[in-house]
């Protein structure tokens, strides 16, 4: 069954919290695609997966950089699959028609913006009618995630 997972940013932005939740991924042994809704989010996304911490990165790619099957983390605007990823992370109001092709799908959502909760909402109810199991995390003010539903 799959598992998706909304996670309501309040206290860190998207840059914060992002790459700890891919670097926990990839640390599962799993392949992820990250899916944004924009090309200029996408670009923003990219750069600073290469510069996120002094002493690391976290290894990904898009399109452009040779064959998406070699890119353990793979970057898009679409709703393709081209690295053969098991995780979703659907980032500013990026959405897909199917969860069930992955293990699991991360809906990472704006606790800030109006229509970016309402979209969060629709999505929740989407994915409970479709026999997902879903789940709702939210930071605490020690800023650790903490699950609410």
């Amino acid at each position: 069954m799959t598992e998706v997972l909304f996670y309501h940013l309040e206290l860190q932005p998207l840059e914060r919290v992002l790459p700890t939740l891919l670097e926990r991924t990839l640390e599962r042994g799993w392949r992820a695609v990250v899916q944004c809704a924009s090309e200029e989010r996408l670009e923003a996304i990219d750069g600073w997966l290469w510069t996120y911490r002094e002493d690391s990165f976290l290894p990904h790619g898009t399109i452009r950089d040779g064959p998406p099957a070699l890119q353990p983390i793979f970057l898009t605007t679409g709703e393709e699959n081209p690295n053969g990823a098991n995780v979703r992370f659907l980032v500013e109001g990026a959405v897909i028609s199917d969860f069930k092709p992955y293990d699991r799908v991360v809906l990472i959502f704006n606790g800030h913006d109006a229509a970016a909760i309402e979209l969060a909402r629709a999505e929740w109810k989407r994915a409970r009618a479709m026999g997902c199991e879903v789940t709702y995390w939210q930071q605490a003010d020690n800023g650790r995630w903490e699950r609410r539903a």
